[in-house]
Parts: structure tokens; sequence; C-alpha cells
């Protein structure tokens, strides 16, 4: 009886069942799975970030030569191509009147093709 009772309990003792192991590879692929989401959230954030330093740079530039100009911009709408990091970009400025005559609302918006990026804003005054 003795050798009957010792090979049950050694025998119950050696290995997973297949239930277990399945249970711990869906575990695994679980966090595979979530890992992977993470990582690709991450790189898109990372790419917005790089596009939204490089619309920044060129709405900056273009609002910058509006102020160099050292007068009144014309009313209507520019369009002036950006070539920053190796991206083709569109500046599209739209000069607006203000209340006050001496001024005028300038507001650069940036866009990659139909999809726009960034949009900055500023006053301009006559010197």
């Amino acid at each position: 009886m003795r050798s009957l009772s010792r090979s049950r309990s050694s025998s119950g003792a050696a290995g997973f069942t297949l239930i277990e192991v399945m249970v711990a590879l869906g575990m695994v692929a679980i966090a595979l799975v979530a890992g992977l989401k993470a990582t690709a959230a991450l790189t898109d954030n990372a790419r917005r970030q790089g596009d939204m330093i490089l619309a920044q740079a060129c709405a900056e530039n273009a609002l910058a030569a509006v102020r160099l100009t050292k007068g009144l911009p014309g009313l209507g709408e520019t369009s002036t191509a950006c070539r920053q990091g190796g991206q083709d970009l569109t500046v599209v400025l739209a000069v607006a009147p203000t209340p006050n005559p001496n001024f005028r609302r300038v507001d650069a918006r940036v866009r990659r093709g139909t999809e726009s990026l960034m949009q900055l804003s500023t006053v301009v005054g006559q010197y």
C-alpha cells in the first residue's frame, strides 16, 4: 500500500496539465498584445510631435516674414510652400481686418496635403 500511495502523489506533482499550459500561454499572449499596442501608441505620438515641431517652424517663419515687412499686410489669403525636415508643407496666411484699422489679424495655417497640422495667429500693427 505504501508504494501505491507514493506513486500517486509523485505522479501528480510531475508536471502541468494541458489546461494550465493553455491558460499561461493565453496570459502571455494578452501581455504581448498590450505591449505591442503601447509601443504603437508611443511611435504614433513621437511621429505626431515631430510633425508639430516642423509645422510650428513653418508657421513662425511665415509670421516673422510678415512682421519684417514693417507695414500692414494686404487682406486675403496667400499660400506658400515650406520644406522642413524633408517634408513638403504648405503655409496659408489669412489676413483679416480688426476693429482698429491700424492692426490686422494674421493666421498661419500649416498643411501637409489635405491634413491640417497647426494654426498660429498674431496681430500686426502699422509701424
